[in-house]
């Protein structure tokens, strides 16, 4: 089964209209999981972050929020992580990941075997060709 480690980008383009594209792959890569075709790894920071992003960017009131991520994180094909390791982290960042929430999202599929990332941010993708890991192309 594919492992794919999620980025917050790729959860905010799923709930918004901000780029349909990006909404239509999210969508496709939600229902391979739902139907156990991949499993989704889904570090803690990225659903911290995806709140914090539709709290204070979005305005979306939290209750809805809390929704939200309880409904994707109670699907099935989704797996919550909240260890890191720290070592790997911090040899990631800020020097190979210049992004903190992104080095957290590097480390996790680094010690996944097998996994690979699901971005739209190409300065991340840049991030993890450099570190030789591997980007999720639905």
């Amino acid at each position: 089964m594919q492992k794919v480690v999620i980025d917050t980008n790729c959860l905010i383009s799923y709930v918004t209209d901000r780029n349909l594209k990006q909404q239509e792959i999210v969508s496709s890569v939600l229902e391979q999981a739902a139907s156990l075709k991949i499993c989704i790894h889904c570090h803690f920071h990225v659903i911290s972050e995806f709140i914090f992003v539709l709290d204070s960017v979005y305005d979306v009131n939290p209750k809805d929020i809390r929704v939200m991520a309880r409904e994707f994180l109670s699907m099935p094909g989704v797996e919550f992580i909240s260890e890191i390791n720290t070592k790997t982290l911090f040899n990631f960042w800020p020097e190979r990941v210049h992004d903190y929430g992104d080095s957290i999202i590097a480390a996790t599929c680094r010690h996944i075997r097998g996994s690979a990332v699901l971005t739209f941010d190409s300065k991340f993708k840049a991030s993890l060709k450099g570190l030789g890991l591997k980007i999720y192309k639905p």
